[in-house]
């Protein structure tokens, strides 16, 4: 024993500090807001559809994520799966990166369009993925638009498309800068046609996207603080020699200035979309259990990729472009 005993005995540890044991978290059990920093438990995080329950912040959902979310289950029916882009002008790199978007989605490209019903209603469906080379609009992002487009003139129903992109594909060149006006012209035939053509914006709508189909709907939505612009703030604030306000290119910002109708919190969507198709198509919601919209669309001219930067995969029975 010490001369003086045990209870004057001088810690190892400074006075206040007490000793720390690292404690491994199993991998994928928690997640981090990106905003606020909070720690969520992942499983709650996704049920409550990946919306932080301090703050609010919206985080990206995967297409598949917002499909299942967003449809009536068991009806979503997808089409124009097998389209793939092709690499026209021998882009350095490109390749590389459309199989890495694939990995990482499972997806062919930026965009599933499908038909299913929301609240009864049957539509044609289109969402974008962001996590496939940014969303960007190439070839098939334009061409699986358009398809949306005619399947909807085709079936009588109302387009539905969730838009989340940094803009045109630099990769694809003026093939991706056509789309624009591709897109904007099927749209245009969809009003013709009297049908219903609604637009959800996500965190992000940027760009060629903004400029072109995503601003055409009857009827805008988006998402909370989503950031929604033509060109990035500082390429913004170069060009007119000011700073921009706090809020510019912000959900908020745009429907303060009339470019959208509402901002609708994510939980929130689908029975708000349920109720705007139902309005829109003045008729009653289609009783459970009926048969699944599956839509025959005439052949378009081009529709068969030819020249146009994409191609058929050889499982969806079609000819390389």
């Amino acid at each position: 024993m010490p001369p003086d005993g045990w209870f004057k005995r001088k810690s190892k540890f400074p006075q206040g500090q007490t000793p720390t044991v690292a404690v491994e978290v199993p991998e994928g059990v928690a997640t981090k807001c990106a905003r606020c920093g909070q720690i969520l438990f992942t499983k709650d995080f996704e049920k409550n559809l990946k919306v932080c329950p301090h703050c609010g912040f919206h985080h990206k959902l995967s297409s598949q994520e917002r499909i299942a979310c967003t449809v009536d289950d068991g009806t979503w029916q997808p089409m124009a799966g097998g389209l793939r882009s092709v690499d026209p002008l021998q882009f350095a790199e490109y390749p590389a990166k459309l199989a890495k978007g694939e990995q990482a989605t499972g997806l062919h490209d930026g965009l599933q369009i499908g038909t299913a019903f929301i609240g009864g209603v049957p539509v044609v469906l289109g969402m974008a993925d962001f996590a496939f080379m940014g969303g960007s609009m190439g070839s098939v992002a334009g061409e699986k638009v358009t398809r949306a487009m005619e399947a909807g003139i085709a079936q009588r129903c109302p387009v539905v498309l969730f838009t989340a992109s940094g803009g045109a594909r630099m990769q694809e060149g003026l093939l991706s800068l056509m789309q624009m006006a591709k897109t904007s012209a099927a749209a245009a035939r969809l009003a013709q046609a009297g049908l219903p053509y609604i637009v959800v914006m996500t965190d992000p709508t940027m760009a060629g996207v903004l400029a072109a189909y995503a601003s055409l709907g009857d009827v805008i939505l988006a998402e909370p603080e989503a950031t929604i612009g033509f060109a990035g703030a500082r390429v913004v604030a170069q060009a007119v020699a000011q700073k921009p306000p706090a809020d510019y290119q912000t959900a908020e910002w745009q429907l303060a200035h009339g470019q959208i109708d509402q901002i609708v919190a994510r939980k929130d969507l689908p029975q708000t979309l349920a109720t705007l198709l139902s309005l829109l198509m003045a008729r009653p919601a289609v009783a459970a259990g009926a048969a699944v919209l599956t839509p025959s669309v005439p052949a378009l001219p081009g529709q068969n990729g030819r020249g146009l930067g994409l191609e058929l995969s050889t499982e969806a029975g079609a000819a390389h472009g």
